[in-house]
């Protein structure tokens, strides 16, 4: 097993910033989501040489900075989990939690942290 620690959302080396209902949208949530994924699996290539050696995306944890109440984070960090099943198929499926919260380091407008069997 790998236990990856969070990663928050950046594109082009700027953290993708903001609050999902206060000036940003679920599709910019999402695409930040991605962002993180896109991270992560950058992390993994790094660490084991290549994702082949990925049997299964096991758990995937999704924070989203959100206005309070926001009841939508599961469709932002689908951003995350489309990824990981257009890369791994079946093996990309994972267990997940999705929940928004006040604040993010560095004001970033999600962060993923996941556990991967290889």
């Amino acid at each position: 097993m790998v236990f990856l620690a969070g990663v928050i959302s950046i594109n082009a080396g700027e953290v993708i910033t903001g609050t999902v209902g206060a000036g940003r949208t679920i599709e910019e949530g999402y695409a930040a989501a991605r962002a993180c994924a896109i991270s992560q699996l950058a992390v993994l290539a790094s660490h084991l040489g290549s994702l082949d050696a990925v049997k299964n995306i096991v758990t995937v944890n999704g924070y989203v900075n959100a206005v309070a109440g926001f009841p939508d984070s599961p469709k932002v960090i689908n951003g995350a989990s489309d990824l990981f099943v257009e890369v791994f198929g079946d093996a990309g499926r994972h267990a997940r939690t999705a929940i928004g919260v006040p604040a993010l380091p560095r004001n970033a407008l999600v962060e993923i942290q996941m556990t991967v069997e290889i």
